[in-house]
């Protein structure tokens, strides 16, 4: 299985929000870390908001999470929130479904004042569901992520660097959980 698990809680499949994720991913896969992904979307909708843990889709998402040493959470905010859909999907997790994975929240929104939506909306749930190791995020604006014409984004110089140091560090805490696992 995936070392890492991206969830993405964007319901929409052009979202900038991809510029963000492609970033990370390509930085850990040149590293030769394997990459999974949820698209919270892709998930049968009947089956996310009845909770249906007998649905096969489902269960192939949560076994991803359980079996990721780190899982990034990546959403749109809207409202000054993560997204409902990821809301959704979060709520399917087993209470301690995040215990002993790194997590790294990475959000985009349409201004700054979103920026405590990292803190004050994602980051109590993310302990509740055991995770004790949360590391810092990201939180890119809107104006940041260019969608290019040949597909693709293009990220400004600041995001891209933050982008890279927050992959780094995941990578770097994975490398030491990975050697204190196998003292």
């Amino acid at each position: 299985m995936s070392q890492i698990v991206i969830i993405s809680g964007s319901p929409t499949p052009g979202s900038r929000l991809n510029g963000l994720i492609e970033r990370v991913e390509g930085n850990w896969k040149e590293r030769g870390i394997e990459v999974g992904h949820i698209r919270v979307a892709d998930l049968p909708a009947e089956a996310l908001l009845h909770a249906n843990f007998k649905d096969e889709a489902i269960l192939a998402a949560l076994g991803q999470v359980e079996a990721a040493s780190a899982v990034v959470i990546a959403s749109p905010v809207y409202k000054a929130s993560y997204t409902g859909i990821l809301k959704a999907f979060l709520d399917l997790l087993p209470q301690t479904g995040l215990k002993g994975k790194i997590t790294l929240p990475l959000f985009i929104g349409g201004t700054i004042a979103h920026l405590l939506s990292l803190d004050y909306a994602l980051k109590p749930v993310l302990s509740v569901l055991g995770s004790r190791n949360i590391l810092g995020g990201v939180f890119a604006i809107d104006q940041w992520v260019q969608r290019l014409e040949s597909g693709g984004f293009e990220l400004t110089g600041e995001l891209s660097e933050r982008l890279d140091r927050a992959s780094e560090e995941l990578a770097e805490e994975l490398a030491w959980l990975s050697a204190r696992s196998n003292a």
